[in-house]
């Protein structure tokens, strides 16, 4: 649990009507909060800025930022709770959405079949409506099911307030060392992970490693002549009651790489949220999803956050302990798994990958169960 000291003070910034970001990095115990000490609306241009970077799916919209300069720091460790309190209950469907969103994928799978891309990321607003939709108990559920996500909650009175637990590692940038991943393919967590995937869902995964490959290669290959990549195997994970099939990625970045712009642009969105080829895929949902993403798909977390650990851990060796290592860290996450709560109503998001062998019902059904599984934190 989280103290309530830490709470307070969050709280009391959302009821002064001020920006703040409180999150917990995945296999972490420490929740971090950022204050920001005015309601001014700040921006990344270039993505040069330091700051916590809140970035929509639809890149040519505007990406916000809570200033470290400009910002007050909260840390404090948590311990996850047995006792939280979660809802069983099942929500009725709308019919109305099944058949839009079944409409929805027949109309991708026909223009995969006609060579217009080969992946498109199709998704649905669901809208719940709910008496108390207080973001700070519905945060600490979330970090309580979600141990080994990206646990986040986001507020701008200007912008709205947010909240996730995502899985998926947009980038990570310690000093030259960058390392992502790609993330594909869903099924139900029922006690092991040693499980069986479908062709289908192997390909869709290879779509997207396949993709992040190519865009690094293209985006980074271009100031290093000595590009070295390292790409894992497939393999399964776990993300609360859900698995994915993982590819860890990673390579080293040349001294002369100094913008991030360019990576992102190549990199955002992946085809684990959009599709492929992206631009074609991008339209294809702008056009015909019928609601807009807003932030849901875009990617947020730590932007060039100035890090420093100490060279000697020896206590004896006091002195040398003055000395530091300086390195400029960036640790930005797709926003899956994610709500936004606006007029006692919590928007969910949720949605899955298409090609050409995918079912619409069973694609619809997929939806429902995600949106079952994060009800239960809400509700």
């Amino acid at each position: 649990m989280l103290s309530d000291h830490f709470f307070e003070q969050i709280k009391a910034q959302s009821d002064r009507k001020l920006p703040f970001v409180a999150y917990k990095k995945p296999d972490t115990s420490t929740v971090q909060g950022w204050l920001q000490e005015d309601d001014a609306l700040h921006y990344s241009t270039d993505f040069t800025e330091s700051g916590f970077v809140f970035a929509p799916f639809d890149s040519q919209q505007e990406t916000f930022l809570i200033p470290f300069e400009n910002a007050i720091l909260l840390t404090h460790s948590f311990v996850a709770s047995d006792s939280a309190e979660y809802s069983n209950a099942l929500t009725p469907m709308n019919n109305n959405q099944r058949e839009f969103h079944v409409n929805l994928v027949q109309k991708g799978i026909a223009a995969i079949n006609q060579d217009q891309f080969k992946k498109v990321v199709l998704s649905r607003r669901e809208i719940v409506e709910t008496a108390d939709a207080d973001p700070i108990p519905i945060f600490e559920r979330l970090l309580n099911t979600y141990p080994t996500a990206f646990v986040y909650c986001w507020y701008h009175p200007k912008v709205g307030l947010w909240l996730g637990a995502t899985p998926e590692t947009l980038l990570t940038i310690r000093g030259n060392r960058l390392s992502t991943m790609a993330l594909a393919g869903t099924q139900p967590f029922k006690g092991e992970t040693d499980v069986v995937w479908k062709d289908k869902e192997r390909e869709e995964q290879q779509i997207v490693t396949d993709f992040i490959v190519e865009q690094l290669r293209n985006s980074v290959g271009s100031v290093t002549s000595d590009l070295q990549m390292e790409v894992s195997p497939q393999h399964t994970i776990r993300a609360g009651n859900l698995l994915h099939l993982k590819t860890d990625i990673a390579l080293r970045l040349s001294p002369n790489t100094k913008a991030l712009k360019p990576i992102l642009e190549a990199l955002h969105p992946t085809p684990a949220v959009c599709g492929f080829p992206k631009d074609k895929a991008k339209a294809f949902i702008l056009a015909h999803e019928g609601y807009a993403r807003e932030f849901y798909a875009g990617f947020l977390g730590e932007l060039n956050l100035k890090e420093t650990r100490t060279r000697n851990t020896n206590r004896r060796n006091v002195e040398n302990n003055a000395y530091g290592v300086s390195k400029v860290v960036s640790n930005l996450y797709v926003n899956l798994r994610c709500m936004q709560l606006k007029d006692d109503k919590v928007n969910l998001y949720v949605g899955g990958g298409i090609t050409k062998d995918s079912d619409p019902v069973s694609e619809w059904e997929e939806t429902v169960h995600k949106s079952q599984i994060i009800k239960r934190v809400i509700l």
